[in-house]
């Protein structure tokens, strides 16, 4: 008999992975927790270990295919399983013909309970719920189920548009009709192109982000703060603790720890979306967004809120050589409850960051300028500015928190320096 592998959850709040790549194939003998398979998911990339020893039957999923959390990705023979064979598979077709009853529509308790998502989905593409047929439990539909029909483009006719269609059905075959663009009806670009594949790092990037906007609204505000104190701080200080702590003092570890602060003070913005409930992080777990060449992923600074300037700098430095030497754990990418994300290495001075989801808040740190500036009495002098840009789950928080949130950044980094602050 086959026993059903499948994908394992490889993280909170994942949905779905990619097999990157087989390190099997059927007829291969493993182990019990002996690697099958590399996967890719938008948090963390891993070896799926076999569950049982025995051999490998099928690979029901291929190499880059997205499969879904519980969904078989391939079948094994397992040992001890061949007596009882026959048992098993007169349950397994009894299972069967039971799930194909389910399947036919005869249980459809649950068709109109709708999720949010699944509302909120349907409103903004005209989905006529009464005309799709769930995959859920009783009937339920969900956000998979609306997703396939976007994706696809074949949206259901409602009652109301069947009957337009037939009333009008004579006028319009009668007129003639418009020329459609060749290229608007092929969707791609014309002219010299390079057609260039998807890979799984790059479909488990976009899902994520595709997921974040669609279910989470998003608003955003920028604040500009002057940190000429700060640039001076650590100017005066970097080459020596360069010296002694054998890693580079950045600014990223001063602008995470002024928003640790505020976190602390504001723990609101804190929080993550949870369906009829908020939930509100007592931990202070601090995302950051690494990238590479061709992937980004997000580390997890822990209990950020316990470390000084010197043990911020020491884990972003050693977060960030994990993304480098491709040797991020899943421990490294869970459990994450606000992000950090340094677009000013890039050059960037203003960006609107989609939120990590199920985050609800994420804070963008933009590059650091000399500007002319007015201070007081009218005078003008060159100091050093920066913009945080701050994108929100409006479900989660509104303006007025996420304003004094970003206003006691500001206190906190134009007010950093020798006296005030301390790397150790």
């Amino acid at each position: 008999m086959a026993t059903k592998i499948t994908m394992p959850q490889l993280g909170e709040s994942v949905t779905e992975g990619t097999i990157t790549k087989w390190l099997v194939k059927p007829g291969d003998k493993v182990n019990k927790y002996d690697p099958i398979a590399e996967v890719m998911t938008d948090k963390v990339n891993a070896e799926v270990p076999s569950s049982y020893t025995g051999s490998i039957k099928e690979l029901v999923a291929e190499e880059d295919q997205t499969i879904a959390v519980g969904e078989v990705i391939c079948t094994m023979t397992v040992e001890g399983d061949e007596e009882s064979s026959a048992v098993e598979q007169d349950t397994s077709e009894t299972v069967s013909v039971q799930d194909s009853a389910q399947q036919t529509g005869e249980d459809e308790s649950n068709k109109r309970r709708y999720s949010p998502a699944v509302l909120r989905l349907s409103q903004e593409h005209g989905i006529d719920l009464e005309q799709v047929n769930g995959s859920g439990k009783g009937g339920r539909i969900t956000r998979k189920d609306l997703q396939a029909i976007i994706d696809s483009g074949e949206f259901p006719v409602t009652t109301v548009d069947a009957k337009k269609e037939k009333e009008n059905s004579d006028s319009r075959s009668a007129k003639e009709t418009r020329p459609v663009s060749s290229s608007l009806v092929s969707g791609t670009a014309s002219g010299r192109v390079e057609e260039i594949p998807v890979s799984g790092v790059r479909k488990a990037i976009a899902n994520n982000m595709v997921k974040s906007k669609h279910e989470a609204p998003h608003a955003w505000m920028m604040i500009e703060v002057d940190v000429t104190d700060l640039v001076r701080y650590r100017n005066k200080v970097k080459d020596e603790f360069q010296r002694k702590e054998e890693i580079k003092l950045t600014f990223l570890p001063f602008f995470v720890k002024a928003a640790v602060d505020a976190l602390k003070q504001f723990p609101e913005v804190n929080s993550m979306w949870a369906g009829d409930k908020i939930l509100r992080n007592k931990d202070v777990n601090i995302s950051l967004a690494v990238a590479t060449e061709k992937e980004l992923f997000v580390p997890v600074i822990k209990h950020a809120d316990e470390k000084t300037i010197k043990g911020l700098a020491r884990e972003i430095n050693d977060l960030a050589s994990k993304v480098r030497n491709n040797s991020l754990k899943q421990e490294d990418m869970q459990g994450g409850t606000f992000t950090v994300n340094n677009t000013g290495s890039f050059g960037s001075i203003m960006s609107q960051p989609i939120i990590n989801h199920p985050q609800a808040a994420i804070l963008s740190v933009e590059s650091i300028v000399k500007r002319p500036v007015i201070m007081e009495h009218d005078a003008i002098a060159v100091r050093h500015m920066v913009n945080l840009c701050m994108s929100l789950d409006h479900r989660v928080l509104d303006g007025l928190i996420c304003g004094k949130f970003l206003g006691h950044i500001k206190t906190s980094l134009e007010n950093m320096n020798e006296k005030t602050i301390s790397i150790y």
